[in-house]
């Protein structure tokens, strides 16, 4: 089975092909045989009733600096392609969105992985509150008196922007620390979203677990590992991957979320787990596929286009 695949994706010379899971996802499609085009999401459009991309045929290869070649740039219209990517990274803001909006306009006759509709209704830290008993204790809010009783009543917490990325933003309040009002301040001034508050885990010290799932089934696990005197565990900000086991508890969260993402239309699903506690169910733009391969030998991407294919036969 030969498909057209379509990647919507951030500009791709920019991309560490030792990390980055689009590559691996490009780079196992391109050796099941399927044909590559590559476009960014600032080239998707609508034209009086199609939806519409330019970008180029792709090529791939792994080769530090030289890890891809392109070929003439091209106007397609996507209905007419078996499979579009949604792989550019969050921050989740109205651009992202809006891309979501046109995407669903073809799925699922052309089919778009992740289901464009779910990633818009299931963005990372909001999912997780459909699972309230898998999660730490959780508050999403605006108002300043509420996170402060939040916050009186947890003691040590953690404050991060509802639609945040990468470790930014991401804020730890100890019970002896008085920024919260200051932060506040910082985070409303910016936009008009909320924010999120969860009890601080302190099981984090020793490791950010992120579980692939793939179809709704884990595949495996990566540790990320905070750096010295960090507690963020994210990788864009100094976290260390490392090996890891799924735990009886791990099968369990994975149990309980599977069948929804699987319902969805969430093929390639990353989690992350502290401790015994669900934080985040990231579906717009995960990553960790190199890293699962690299220490486990688990061919994630090769998982998740036999997923795909199943889809489509």
């Amino acid at each position: 089975m030969q498909l057209n695949v379509a990647i919507q994706m951030d500009p791709i010379d920019r991309i560490d092909i030792n990390a980055d899971s689009t590559f691996r996802i490009a780079e196992e499609a391109q050796a099941r045989g399927h044909r590559l085009f590559y476009y960014t999401p600032d080239k998707l459009s609508y034209r009086e009733g199609r939806i519409m991309a330019r970008g180029w045929p792709l090529e791939v290869r792994r080769v530090v600096g030289n890890h891809f070649s392109l070929g003439e740039e091209t106007d397609i219209d996507l209905a007419e392609w078996d499979v579009v990517w949604l792989r550019q990274d969050p921050p989740f803001d109205m651009g992202y969105i809006t891309t979501t909006h046109l995407l669903d306009m073809i799925h699922p006759g052309t089919l778009v992985v992740n289901d464009p509709f779910w990633v818009r209704n299931y963005p990372e830290k909001l999912l997780v509150l459909r699972f309230p008993e898998l999660t730490p204790p959780t508050m999403i809010a605006r108002d300043l008196e509420t996170l402060r009783a939040f916050k009186h009543r947890h003691g040590d917490i953690i404050l991060k922007p509802l639609y945040g990325n990468g470790g930014a933003g991401v804020f730890r309040l100890d019970p002896n620390d008085r920024n919260l009002a200051s932060l506040h301040e910082l985070f409303t001034g910016m936009n008009r979203e909320p924010l999120i508050a969860q009890k601080f885990l302190p099981a984090v010290e020793a490791g950010d677990k992120r579980i692939i799932l793939v179809d709704g089934e884990p595949v495996g696990a990566i540790n990320r590992i905070p750096a010295a005197g960090e507690t963020r565990s994210n990788m864009h900000v100094g976290g260390r991957p490392e090996p890891v086991s799924l735990t009886e508890r791990d099968r369990e969260i994975c149990a309980a979320i599977g069948p929804l993402l699987r319902e969805k239309g969430q093929i390639f699903v990353g989690i992350d787990v502290i401790g015994d506690f669900l934080t985040e169910i990231n579906v717009t733009s995960p990553t960790g596929l190199q890293e699962l391969e690299r220490f486990d030998g688990v061919n994630a991407a090769r998982l998740i286009w036999e997923a795909i294919e199943d889809r489509l036969k």
